[in-house]
């Protein structure tokens, strides 16, 4: 099998890949929180880890892949009383566009989409374990992870505990015993919450996904080969989590970390206070989800990726570059009566040892575009046998979709042949009325 080298945020090494069980890679990627229609930044982890994802399926691993969407949280209940809904009517609906966008750009759905709302009993009884083993405490209906009860407390990070509390600022009214402690639980009164033996509130971040974690992998322990998420979940989020699962569990969650930088809008950095936020279904809409997806690929996942007019209409021409060669190339293949699904072996090693390269998309991109050179190549050369264009079509298409670029499949029939023949015999004789009115008849039919 390849070998995989990942840079492990833990540590801060490029690390070959060990999966804790041979031949199984489990992981989870924190999703968003579902609150308002999402922006093109929500969607970079996603590209990035179905990327990951599709590459060691590729690679023969069997893959269980999980990421959330958290519908608990203060912006939820705030949209939610703006709009005048329930918060779960919302958070439905919000979870829906996400995954048909997610779609739209290539990516597989997750086998698990955990939702903190589902996982709520566990999220209540892994806080009991805490206060009951110490880790926690409660005070007046809220409840604190003790922060100094763990060793190695932002080794993820690298804030250690002297250069945090330097930082820290206490409130005079504050319940912790610590400032650097964070709630686990919280009392409220206003939008959705339920019972606990703290009385009525709802559960703090950090904690939900490690439960999520806990119920989907606990074959394993709740110790996953992969988490991953943005730079900006690196801390607090994901430092706390490594906490509460070396309290609770006696493991870090993860062997290995992952995160992926941010999306710039014409390099500059995407905000609401810069008015250039841009929502995921407008770009979709105008651009099409694959081009995005191509341009987020553009860049390496641990750099800030660029959206631009420029980066986007450049990723928009590639991708029918690739769409209209695949599309020739099969055609082709079919009047040869080739099957273009026909299974043949090729070499792969260029592409392999760039992409698992710690994800090296911009050189599998730059290798899959020499390959459609390849491909255009063969086509221009009609090859009597058709072998040298079905290797290079088939490469060209189980790297595309690796990458999460898949392309349009043509099926031909003997009719459909009979059309293309009578086309091609039209435009070779410049009989150009004749060749239209074929063409509109086959566009009609899918096959342009």
């Amino acid at each position: 099998m390849h070998k995989v080298d990942l840079f492990n945020s833990m540590g801060n090494t490029l690390t070959t890949f060990i999966p804790n069980i041979e031949g199984r890679v489990n992981m989870y990627v924190c999703g968003p929180t579902v609150y308002s229609s999402p922006h093109i930044g929500n969607f970079r982890p996603a590209i990035v880890f179905d990327t990951l994802r599709r590459l060691f399926i590729h690679l023969g691993y069997e893959v269980t892949y999980a990421s959330n969407y958290t519908d608990v949280d203060d912006k939820i209940i705030l949209e939610a009383k703006r709009l005048g809904v329930s918060e779960s009517t919302l958070t439905t609906n919000i979870i829906e566009e996400y995954r048909k966008l997610s779609a739209a750009m290539g990516c597989l759905q997750p086998d698990f989409t955990p939702t903190p709302t589902t996982c709520m009993d566990g999220i209540i009884n892994y806080i009991k374990d805490l206060v009951d083993n110490g880790s926690a405490y409660s005070v007046d209906g809220d409840v604190y992870f003790r922060v100094r009860s763990v060793k190695g407390y932002g080794s993820l990070s690298g804030n250690s505990i002297e250069a945090l509390e330097e930082g820290a600022r206490i409130e005079v009214s504050s319940k912790k015993e610590d400032p650097l402690d964070f709630a686990l639980w919280k009392k409220t009164e206003e939008g959705i919450k339920w019972d606990s033996p703290w009385g009525k509130g709802r559960p703090g971040w950090h904690t939900e996904c490690c439960v999520m974690i806990n119920s989907i992998f606990k074959g394993c322990g709740g110790y996953i080969d992969i988490h991953g998420g943005g730079f900006d979940l690196k801390f607090p989020h994901h430092e706390n989590e490594i906490a509460q699962s070396i309290a609770h569990n006696g493991n870090g969650l993860a062997k290995y970390w992952l995160h992926n930088g941010f999306i710039n809008i014409d390099n500059e950095k995407m905000s609401k206070s810069l008015g250039n936020v841009l929502l995921a279904k407008d770009v979709v809409s105008t651009y099409g989800g694959i081009p995005f997806r191509m341009m987020v690929l553009s860049s390496h996942y641990r750099a800030p990726a660029s959206f631009s007019d420029e980066t986007i209409k450049e990723a928009g021409t590639k991708f029918s570059q690739l769409q209209n060669s695949a599309k020739k190339a099969q055609i082709t293949l079919q009047l040869m009566d080739i099957d273009p699904e026909t299974v043949v072996s090729y070499d792969e090693s260029r592409f392999l040892d760039a992409i698992c390269d710690d994800l090296n998309t911009p050189n599998a991109l730059s290798i899959l575009y020499e390959e459609l050179k390849d491909l255009n190549n063969a086509l221009r050369q009609s090859p009597n046998d058709g072998t040298i264009l079905l290797e290079r079509y088939q490469k060209l298409i189980s790297h595309a979709s690796i990458l999460g670029i898949t392309l349009a499949k043509v099926s031909l029939s003997s009719e459909d042949k009979e059309l293309y023949q009578a086309y091609s015999e039209a435009k070779k004789h410049k009989d150009f009325l004749r060749s239209d009115e074929l063409r509109e008849i086959l566009i009609s039919k899918g096959v342009f």
